[in-house]
């Protein structure tokens, strides 16, 4: 066969669309945190700035993961899922010793430092990549006892499969990636056909240990946080306007951009040493609407809206449910992410450290989203039609043969 005519299955099996869209949705995001980060990284003497840099990489590196892992056939990679839980769960377990928190919380451990370059720590988020492997070992779990996957029995220990994790980040004090897994582990469960009695009495019994979660698992940092959107009047006026300050900022931020945005790098808010926190990262939304306004909101909406369809479409077209889990589980991954983080920013939901997809700085996360997109990129490529393959046997003889 010649390379044209070998080429072409491949192409045909390869689903442009997707690969496009993330692309082009990772350049959006690196061109708003370039602008994020311009004047610091000038100030320095850069040309761009490490964050961006960073991001630009990670981007990079994942997409050519993405690219290997969507020629691996799905299936395969889910029966690894042994080898995958156990790398992410000993990363997790690492962060106890070695982890490190931000400067405000020197108690959280979400990183793991990987090396320092001279004053510079090159650091590893492990919840980023064991959302990735949770779906994998959840969607193994799932089909192993999809057949009984009503048993009470099953219930529990499919649930157990998820408080482990769960738990285990809750502690480090990443309340925000312990949301993201717990959606992502109530969608694969719905997906899979639990029945609603379940997440009735789950519901119940959530409302029921909510005292128990505030006041053991939940940090007086989070429990503030929560306060000074919902019930603001149990902090002092001290407290409320240091713990809103970065969402206040990022609501006028946003708002002062209107219908058309301020301009590219000339956003008053994004431009200033003293404007929003973080907008980079978590509030990387006040970026966009202060500088490209309601219309580029909007457009960042449609193309995080069309990878969100997109997935799910190919989903719905697999042929087995191991390849329509693994999709729903990316897609409940970028949509909580997208809507915890959005929520954040327009201060209908307390901040609890959430990237935006594709958009925020940060390698782990930049990286690691494209292992997920490389995974349904797997499931539409061996779930299209395939011609079959010419082939002729030579030097066989057989009773019947003719003479």
């Amino acid at each position: 066969m010649s390379k044209t005519g070998s080429l072409k299955p491949v192409l045909k099996e390869t689903d442009f669309f997707l690969y496009l869209t993330c692309i082009l949705t990772s350049a959006f995001g690196a061109l708003m945190v370039y602008s994020a980060t311009r004047n610091d990284a000038i100030a320095d003497g850069d040309f761009i700035s490490r964050d961006c840099l960073i991001m630009i990489l990670a981007s990079g590196v994942g997409i050519a993961f993405c690219i290997l892992i969507s020629f691996l056939d799905y299936d395969s990679v889910v029966h690894l899922w042994p080898f995958i839980g156990g790398i992410c769960l000993l990363l997790i377990l690492l962060l106890f010793p070695f982890g490190d928190g931000p400067s405000d919380r020197p108690n959280a451990r979400c990183w793991l430092p990987i090396i320092t370059l001279g004053d510079t720590k090159v650091n590893f988020q492990p919840s980023e990549l064991a959302k990735i492997g949770f779906i994998i070992t959840f969607t193994a779990h799932i089909e192993a006892v999809k057949d009984n996957i009503n048993n009470i029995r099953n219930v529990l220990l499919l649930s157990l499969h998820a408080l482990v994790p769960i738990g285990l980040i809750i502690i480090t004090d990443d309340l925000g990636s312990a949301i993201v897994f717990a959606l992502i582990f109530v969608g694969m469960m719905f997906v899979a056909g639990v029945k609603l009695r379940y997440f009735a009495v789950a519901i119940g019994m959530g409302i029921a240990f909510i005292p128990l979660l505030w006041t053991k698992f939940l940090s007086a940092f989070h429990r503030q946080r929560i306060l000074a959107i919902y019930y603001p009047e149990a902090l002092s006026e001290y407290d409320y306007k240091k713990i809103i300050y970065q969402q206040q900022r990022c609501v006028n931020a946003i708002g002062s951009g209107q219908f058309w945005g301020d301009g590219l790098f000339k956003g008053s808010y994004t431009q200033s040493p003293t404007g929003v926190p973080v907008n980079e990262s978590d509030m990387v939304l006040s970026v966009v609407g202060e500088e490209l306004g309601f219309v580029g909101c909007m457009a960042l909406l449609l193309i995080l809206s069309l990878i969100i369809i997109r997935i799910a479409y190919i989903a719905k077209k697999s042929r087995n449910l191991t390849g329509a889990l693994l999709c729903y589980g990316v897609v409940f991954m970028i949509g909580a992410q997208t809507i915890i983080n959005i929520g954040m920013c327009l201060m209908l939901l307390p901040s609890i450290g959430i990237t935006l997809p594709f958009m925020s700085a940060g390698g782990s996360s930049n990286l690691c989203i494209y292992f997920g997109i490389g995974i349904a990129m797997s499931v539409y490529r061996f779930n299209c039609d395939r011609p079959p393959t010419n082939f002729r046997l030579v030097g066989i003889s057989t009773p019947f043969s003719e003479t």
